[in-house]
């Protein structure tokens, strides 16, 4: 009896098979029912040893097996349904014994042979997802397998299962693409519970209409499609929905509320290509799938010259502009005081920060606390509320100057030990860490997020801030040229100009820094460093009695600036800035 009570635990891949409609075929035909499940049976648990998995258990019309490989097991499901299809191939569909199949990798208990826990129900709630005839595996597994198996999988999203706690992310699998599509496109047509939308923007990017009757810019238009999945699901802000789910509506007239609801996502982008007398025109339009109200739409049209640099252009173009577009409506559409997770606290969070006023650097921090208290581990948010409290510092809003840098110094290790490929995480975290003096740790971590996501705003103004301070005008300045071209219309954009103006005043371009400095004014004029640029430009210049002005307005703004106290940088990495300053006897 002791050996039958013994537990032991593995890691193993479960498979879960179950017959679809078993009850109602054994009602209509019990003795043919049987007759035909035994012999699908013998096909099924052949497959099952060729591939080296182990029966575990077997109740009716249900099978459970484990295996040591998840591509074995997954080889095997396709093998199995092919295998049975071929079976069935000359019954009538309601005669048809059609399994459905789940497979997840996970830790299981054993037990006299039978396996038990978690990695069990799971696998057995994907059975219950696919469809007859199908294979539905989790996460876990699709990750060791779709580098590995030439098969088509389709993402399902993520699905709320019953008895498991945590949402299950699903993929379907298929031998084929076209199989992928057909079942794909079935599985979400027929879907009864659809995916919630996630907690975050979320957005499809549909396969573009091919306007030109011409078979070879349909690649065309694909590529650029992915490119732009691609370049977007770099937003680790974003939940952005797989290739192979999207492409499931190629060449399909939809109605965008349906596919919202299929994929689980707000929002949609659309567009078509059409090539004409050596130009090509791409529009596009980004739709609340909710509502189906419009966005944002525009046209492009470009020279057909190099079709991959013509690929890239495009996917900038679109995803520069599609993103800010997301959290604005984001932030326009979800601030209820009812909602109170830590997502929400974020996007009531941003646009006080924007403002980077001494009561919207108060609330940003208040708001971010709650969202971390929510949520400790919303690194993003850690290294926004960090940078407040160093914008506090360089502002004069602080009361507390060693607090606050201290406080910003801690949320800097909390945001760093989360989430390390999140490029516009570590945008915030590079510019605090060049604030607080350590210029070779903040080049390297600003150069990492720029290489994570080259489309980000937030990445290049970043790396444009960070080369600042460091004593690099020329790369500051050039970083944030890329940074307001892929946001023209950022409300951070007053920061951008008054980062180019201080690195011009260096390179000694006393008129250019005027007009950078003019510009972060006109845009946000409680900003003081915008001042203090001004300030120093004009004194350059010989331009005093507009210096003096400039300077009295500082003061106004800042009461308490001192020069050592407020211009970030080593002596020699702001040499000038301080030198313009001195000559208005501003206080050192």
């Amino acid at each position: 009896m002791s050996d039958l009570n013994e537990v032991s635990r593995k890691l193993v891949a479960v498979f879960a098979a179950d017959v679809e409609g078993y009850s109602r075929l054994m009602g209509d035909d019990e003795v043919g029912t049987l007759k035909g499940l035994t012999e699908r049976r013998a096909i099924l648990d052949k497959l099952i040893g060729q591939h080296r998995g182990r029966i575990a258990n077997t109740a009716g019309d249900s099978v459970l097996a484990e295996f040591g490989s998840a591509v074995e097991a997954v080889q095997c499901a396709v093998d199995a349904q092919t295998a049975l299809a071929e079976a069935n191939a000359s019954l009538k569909s309601d005669r048809r014994i059609s399994f459905r199949i789940g497979i997840h990798i996970g830790d299981v208990m054993i037990r006299a042979g039978d396996l038990f826990g978690d990695g069990v129900n799971i696998a057995a709630r994907l059975q219950s997802i696919a469809k007859a005839g199908g294979v539905c595996i989790s996460r876990a597994t699709y990750d060791q397998v779709h580098k590995v198996l030439p098969m088509a999988f389709v993402d399902l999203g993520v699905q709320t299962v019953k008895n498991i706690q945590e949402p299950v992310r699903a993929y379907h699998v298929a031998a084929t693409p076209t199989e992928t599509q057909e079942a794909a496109f079935t599985h979400f047509a027929e879907v009864e519970s659809p995916p919630p939308i996630p907690d975050k923007p979320s957005v499809a990017v549909l396969p573009f209409q091919n306007m030109s009757g011409d078979p070879e810019q349909a690649y065309f238009a694909d590529g650029m499609v992915e490119e732009i999945i691609t370049a977007l699901s770099r937003f680790k802000s974003l939940f952005v929905i797989a290739r192979n789910s999207s492409f499931t509506f190629k060449d399909r007239a939809v109605d965008i509320k349906d596919v919202g609801r299929a994929l689980g996502v707000r929002y949609v982008l659309e567009g078509s290509v059409r090539k004409a007398s050596g130009k090509v025109r791409i529009t596009g339009q980004l739709i609340d799938a909710m509502t189906g109200a419009h966005l944002w739409a525009d046209r492009f049209e470009r020279d057909l010259a190099d079709i991959f640099a013509l690929q890239d252009e495009i996917t900038t173009a679109v995803v520069s502009a599609i993103h800010p577009k997301l959290l604005q409506t984001e932030i326009a559409t979800r601030r209820r005081p009812e909602n109170l997770t830590a997502y929400d606290f974020f996007l009531r969070m941003m646009p006080q920060y924007y403002l980077a006023t001494r009561e919207g650097m108060a609330e940003a921090i208040r708001l971010g606390d709650r969202a971390l208290e929510l949520d400790p581990r919303y690194g993003f948010v850690a290294a926004i509320v960090g940078a407040c409290h160093m914008l506090n510092i360089l502002c004069g809003h602080s009361r507390d100057p060693q607090s606050d840098r201290a406080e910003a110094v801690r949320l800097l290790r909390v945001a760093m030990g989360v989430d390390d490929d999140d490029a516009e995480k570590l945008a915030f975290v590079a510019a605090t860490l060049a604030f607080t003096g350590d210029y070779e740790s903040s080049i390297e971590i600003a150069d990492r997020s720029v290489a994570l996501n080259s489309n980000s705003f937030h990445a290049w103004h970043g790396r444009g801030t960070v080369y600042r301070i460091a004593g690099l005008p020329e790369e500051a300045i050039r970083s944030q040229k890329i940074a307001m071209r892929l946001s023209p219309v950022d409300p951070l954009l007053f920061q951008s100009f008054n980062v180019m103006g201080l690195g011009l005043i260096e390179l000694g371009r006393f008129d250019e820094a005027v007009v950078a400095a003019k510009r972060a004014l006109r845009l946000n004029p409680s900003f003081p460093p915008a001042y203090y640029c001004l300030t120093s430009a004009l004194a350059h210049l010989g331009r005093e009695a507009e210096a003096r002005e400039a300077a009295a307005r500082l003061l106004q703004a800042d009461p308490a600036f001192t020069i050592a106290g407020r211009i970030a940088g080593s002596a020699q990495s702001s040499k000038r800035i301080i030198e313009g300053l001195r000559k208005t006897q501003l206080p050192e």
